[in-house]
C-alpha cells in the first residue's frame, strides 16, 4: 500500500500550484503509484518516489520544497513507461497514470491534469503487461459464516464466472485452480490466513458487496432485467462478490467495458474437484518449486495460439463429469488425427494469433496499429481454416467452424485501411495505408513534398507570367508568397494580390496559394489527426461485431486445444480411453506423461486394475522403486481421460471420477504455525471427510511424521476407514509393511509392490508392478545410492544385524525391514536382551485389566445375572 501524504504535504496553500494538482490527485489515489504527466515524463512525488526508485532501479531526485525539506521526486519517459509498469505490477504495485488533459497554450496556471486509467495487478489488458499463455484473473471473494461467493474476471478477455463455495477447503481449491493476480475481500473479512502466499489483496468496502447493489451493476453490464438466464439470480454470496468486482473493474479502467457480455455459473459438481493440497502434488501448470517446467501443462501444450494454451489449462485444471461432454471432446480428436487433419490445423490456427485478447482491447478502445494488422491476417485465414475442416467428420468441429466463421468484410477493410507491417503505437503516424482516404494523402503530400510543390508552383507561374525575376518563398511571419522584383512588378496578373512592398521587390500572394499555405502550415498536425480520426474509425468497425467475433474466438481457442490434443496423441503415443458406468480402473501399460519425457532410458508401464473386489491397493517397495510416480500417473490419466484427452497408455477403461484427492510428500506451514505432520494430518482428515465411493484417492507413508507405533496406528485406521466406510479407489503405499495385512482382513484390499533386486551390495530398480507385498524395503542401499557415507553405512549394517538377532524366536516380524526392527523401550521386568518389533508390537503389549478378566472368565458357568453383573464390573474397569 502506497503511503498518503503527510498533514503537512495535504495543507495545499503551502504548495505550489502544480503540486497542489498533484496532491489533490494523489488523496484521491492514496493506494496507488501516481504517476503524474510533465511534459514528456511521468513524475512520481513523497513516498511514491521512494517506493518507485527502489523498485525501479532509478534515480531519486527532489523537486521544491514542503515544510523546509526537498520534496522527493523520481520520474520516467512516457514513452518507456510500459517496461516500467510491468515492473511495478510484477511487484504487486497499482498505479494510477494521471494524463494532460488541457491545453498548454490556452491554460491559465498548471494543465489541466486527470486520472485516465488505474493499472492493477488483476485488470491488465495491454499485451505488455500479461503472460500471454496464462490467464490473468481478479477475484473478489464474500463471505456469510463458512460459506463463500466467488466472482473471477479476465479483463483480457471478458470472461466472467461465479460460484458458490460451501467450506474453507474449497475456497482453496479454487485459489489453487485459478491463481488469481489481485483479491478482492471485505475489510471484514476474517478468513485471511487463506489468503496466505497471493499478492495483490485490496480490502474494499462492505458496501461495495450488498446484494441489491451488486445485482443492479451486474444487470446493468449484461444489459438484462435480472438474472435468471444465466442461473444465478438464487446465488446472493455470488452476487455480492460479483458485483464489488464489476465495480472495481470500472473503476480502474475508466471506461465502458463492452466485451464483458456474459455470466457463467460454475457449479463444483459438474467437475472433478481436486483440493489445493492435490493441484499442488500433480503439478498440472506449476511444480513444486512454483515454476512452470515439468508439469503436466507443460508436457500436454503444442497449442498453436496463445488463447489455445490457456483454454488447455482451464480444461486441464477443470476436468468434467459430464461424460457426453468429454466423449464429444475426444470424438473430435479422433477425427482430427484420422487423415492428419490436425497438422494444416495447427498451421492455419498459427496465422490467426491471440485475437481473444486483441478483441478485449478493441472493446476498450485501446487497441494498438499492430492489434488490428493480426486481426487482419486472422480474418484473412478464416476462409482456408473452414476448407481445412470441410472433411473433419465430426459434429462438433462442424458446430465449432460455424460458430467461427467467416468476416471478409472487416477482412477487406483492415487490408485497405492498415499498412502491412505498422509501427507499435498511432503516436507518430503511418498507420492508415496510402490511397485509403483522399484527404489524408493530400496532407500527408503537402507535408512531405511542400518543397517540391513550391519549386512547381514557381516553374509554372513563370511559364504563365512570362516573369523572369518572379520565385515563391516563405517567412514566418507572411507565409507563403510569390515575389517580383519592383522592375517587374507592373506585370503581375489580375488574380496576384499584394501582400508586402519591399525596397526592391513586391510580393503577392493567390488564391491557390493561401490556400496551399493554409494546407501547408497544419498539414503534419492536421493529418496525425485525420489519421487518428481514421483509426478510430476502423476501429469502431470491428467493435461493432464484437459480440459474434468473441464467440469465434472462443472456438477457435477450443479447436487449438482439440488439435493440440491430436498431435500430442500421436506424438506421445497416447490412446482413447474407454468409459464406463461400473466403478473402476483398468489401465494397461500405463505411463507417467511427465516423467516419460524427462526419461533417457524408456519409461517402464504398469497395469492398473481397480474394481469392486480391488478397491484398495496397498502398494509397498523400495524408497526411489516408483511407488509414487505410479501413483500419480493414475491420477493424472483419470484427469487426463475427463479433460477429453487421449492418455499415455495402451487400454485405459475408468469408471466414474468425482474427486481426485493426494496426501503424497512433506511439508509445514510455518507461516500458519503447522509441523509437517499437523500439514499431513489435516489433508487426510480432509480426504476422510469428503472422499466418497467415486472418489479416486492416493495416499503415500500416512504417518510418517510421528513416532513409529503412533504413524502406524494412525496408517492402520486411516486405511481401514477408506476401504471399509468410503469404500473410494485408494492407492495406500507404505513402509509399514505390517499394514500388508489388511488384505488379509479386509474384503476389497490387494497388496502390489514395486520390484528392485540387489547386486554387488547395490540396489537395481526394475519399477515393474506385481501382486503381493515387497519382501523388503532395501533402505540400507537406498542411503548408499543418495552418497551417505560408508562407515554410517557399515555402521547401521552392525545395528541392523544386532537389532534382528535380538529379536523373539517365537515372534519373528512378518516382512522385517531396517524401518520395521525400531525397537520399542523394553519394560522393566523384561530381559535386557529381549526386545518388542514393530511387526509384534500389538501381540507384545502387556494386556490391560479388562483383557486379563475376560481370559479368567467362565463362560459356562455364569448363570444369567452373573453374567449381568460381570458386565458392570468389566465397564468399570474399562471406565478406569
Amino acid at each position: 500500500m502506497s503511503a498518503k501524504p503527510s498533514a503537512a504535504q495535504t495543507d495545499l496553500s503551502k504548495h505550489t500550484p502544480m503540486m497542489q494538482q498533484y496532491l489533490k490527485i494523489k488523496g484521491e489515489h492514496p493506494n496507488e503509484l501516481v504517476f503524474y504527466r510533465m511534459g514528456d515524463f511521468y513524475e512520481l512525488f513523497y513516498d511514491d518516489a521512494k517506493k518507485a526508485a527502489d523498485l525501479m532501479d532509478i534515480t531519486l531526485t527532489a523537486r521544491g520544497q514542503s515544510g523546509g525539506n526537498p520534496i522527493p521526486m523520481a520520474g520516467i519517459p512516457y514513452h518507456s513507461a510500459e517496461g516500467y509498469i510491468a515492473r511495478l505490477v510484477r511487484a504487486g504495485q497499482s498505479i494510477a497514470i494521471a494524463e494532460q488533459i488541457g491545453d498548454p497554450a490556452t491554460s491559465k496556471g498548471p494543465v489541466d491534469r486527470q486520472v485516465v486509467r488505474v493499472v492493477t495487478p488483476g485488470t491488465l489488458s495491454d499485451e505488455a503487461f500479461l503472460e500471454d499463455r496464462r490467464d490473468n484473473l481478479l477475484v473478489a471473494i464474500y463471505n456469510h459464516k463458512d460459506q463463500f461467493g466467488f466472482a473471477s474476471l479476465d479483463i483480457s478477455s471478458g470472461r466472467f464466472a461465479v460460484s458458490e463455495l460451501e467450506n474453507p477447503e474449497a475456497l482453496q481449491g479454487e485459489l489453487q485452480r485459478l491463481h488469481p493476480a489481485e483479491i478482492l475481500i471485505s475489510e471484514d473479512f476474517p478468513y485471511g490466513d487463506l489468503l496466505q502466499g497471493y499478492t495483490g489483496i485490496r480490502r474494499q468496502g462492505p458496501w461495495l458487496f450488498e446484494v441489491d447493489s451488486a445485482r443492479r451493476v451486474i444487470t446493468q453490464q449484461l444489459q438484462v432485467k435480472d438474472l435468471t438466464g444465466f442461473g444465478c439470480e438464487d446465488l446472493h454470496l455470488a452476487v455480492c462478490a460479483a458485483g464489488c468486482l464489476l465495480q472495481y473493474a470500472r473503476e480502474t479502467q475508466r471506461t465502458a467495458l463492452p466485451h464483458i457480455r456474459k455470466l457463467t455459473r460454475e457449479r463444483r459438481e459438474d467437475a472433478v474437484i481436486l483440493d489445493a493440497a492435490s493441484r499442488r502434488n500433480l503439478e498440472i501448470d506449476t511444480n513444486l518449486m512454483g515454476g512452470q517446467q515439468h508439469t503436466l501443462a507443460w508436457v500436454m501444450d503444442r497449442t498453436a495460439t496463445a488463447m489455445g494454451a490457456r483454454e488447455l489449462r482451464r480444461w486441464l485444471n477443470r476436468p468434467l463429469r459430464d461424460v457426453d461432454v468429454v466423449r464429444q471432446r475426444q470424438q473430435s480428436v479422433s477425427a482430427l488425427l484420422d487423415g492428419f487433419h490436425y497438422e494444416p490445423t495447427h498451421d492455419l490456427l498459427k496465422r490467426v494469433g491471440d485475437i481473444e485478447r486483441i478483441l478485449s482491447r478493441v472493446a476498450l478502445r485501446s487497441a494498438r496499429p499492430r492489434d488490428l494488422a493480426r486481426l487482419r491476417d486472422a480474418f484473412v485465414a478464416l476462409p482456408d481454416l473452414q476448407e481445412i475442416l470441410k472433411p473433419v467428420n465430426s459434429h462438433h468441429v462442424v458446430k465449432l467452424a460455424t460458430t467461427i466463421g467467416e468476416y471478409p468484410a472487416l477482412a477487406e477493410l483492415l487490408e485497405k485501411a492498415i499498412i502491412e507491417n505498422p509501427p507499435v503505437v498511432l503516436r507518430d503516424g503511418g498507420v492508415i495505408r496510402e490511397g485509403f482516404d483522399e484527404e489524408l494523402d493530400e496532407l500527408r503530400n503537402i507535408s512531405e513534398n511542400a518543397g517540391q510543390y513550391l519549386l512547381d508552383v514557381e516553374t509554372r507561374e513563370r511559364e504563365r507570367t512570362g516573369i523572369s525575376t518572379l520565385k515563391v518563398g516563405y517567412n514566418r511571419v507572411h507565409g507563403y508568397y510569390i515575389e517580383i522584383s519592383r522592375a517587374q512588378s507592373g506585370q503581375a496578373p489580375v488574380d496576384y494580390i499584394r501582400r508586402q512592398t519591399l525596397k526592391n521587390a513586391e510580393r503577392f500572394i493567390t488564391p491557390e496559394l493561401k490556400v496551399f499555405e493554409d494546407k501547408a502550415l497544419s498539414a503534419k498536425s492536421r493529418a496525425l489527426a485525420r489519421e487518428k480520426g481514421l483509426y478510430d474509425e476502423v476501429l469502431e468497425s470491428v467493435a461493432e461485431q464484437l459480440a459474434p467475433l468473441q464467440d469465434s474466438a472462443q472456438a477457435l481457442a477450443e479447436l487449438d486445444v482439440l488439435s493440440n490434443f491430436a498431435e500430442r496423441a500421436t506424438s506421445l503415443r497416447f490412446v482413447a480411453p474407454e468409459f464406463t458406468d461400473q466403478p473402476g480402473f483398468d489401465v494397461e501399460e500405463g505411463r507417467h506423461p511427465v516423467v516419460e519425457q524427462l526419461l533417457d532410458e524408456p519409461f517402464v508401464p504398469n497395469n492398473l486394475l481397480i474394481d469392486n473386489k480391488r478397491r484398495m491397493l496397498v502398494i509397498t517397495g523400495p524408497n526411489m522403486g516408483g511407488k509414487s510416480t505410479y501413483m500419480r500417473q493414475a491420477a493424472l490419466i483419470a484427469l487426463l481421460a475427463y479433460t477429453g484427452s487421449f492418455v499415455p497408455a495402451n487400454r485405459a477403461v475408468l469408471g466414474p471420477v468425482d474427486r481426485i484427492f493426494t496426501r503424497m510428500g512433506s511439508s509445514d506451514d510455518i507461516a500458519g504455525g503447522r509441523s509437517t505432520f499437523m500439514v499431513e494430518m489435516t489433508e487426510t482428515a480432509n480426504i476422510l471427510h469428503n472422499a466418497t465411493e467415486n472418489s479416486l484417492v492416493l495416499m503415500d507413508e500416512v504417518g510418517r511424521g510421528t513416532s513409529t507405533f503412533d504413524g502406524l496406528s494412525l496408517a492402520w485406521a486411516t486405511a481401514e476407514h477408506l476401504a471399509k466406510e468410503i469404500r473410494c479407489y485408494t492407492l495406500f503405499a507404505t513402509h509399514y509393511f505390517e499394514l500388508t495385512q489388511l488384505a488379509d482382513d479386509l474384503e476389497h484390499a490387494v497388496n502390489v509392490h514395486l520390484t528392485a533386486t540387489e547386486h554387488d551390495d547395490s540396489i537395481v530398480f526394475l519399477h515393474n508392478v506385481h501382486d503381493g507385498p515387497a519382501s523388503q524395503s532395501y533402505g540400507l542401499q537406498v542411503a548408499k545410492l543418495a552418497g551417505v557415507p560408508q562407515e554410517v553405512i557399515r555402521h547401521a549394517k552392525a545395528q541392523l544385524a544386532h537389532l534382528e538377532g535380538s529379536a523373539s524366536p517365537t515372534k519373528p516380524a512378518p516382512h522385517r525391514t531396517a524401518e520395521a526392527t525400531l525397537a520399542k523401550p523394553a519394560p522393566k521386568h523384561q530381559a535386557d536382551s529381549e526386545t518388542v518389533f514393530q511387526g509384534d508390537m500389538f501381540a507384545n503389549m502387556d494386556p490391560s485389566k479388562v483383557e486379563d478378566a475376560l481370559r479368567k472368565l467362565e463362560i459356562d458357568e455364569l448363570t444369567p445375572r452373573d453374567a449381568l453383573n460381570q458386565l458392570y464390573e468389566l465397564k468399570a474397569l474399562l471406565q478406569k
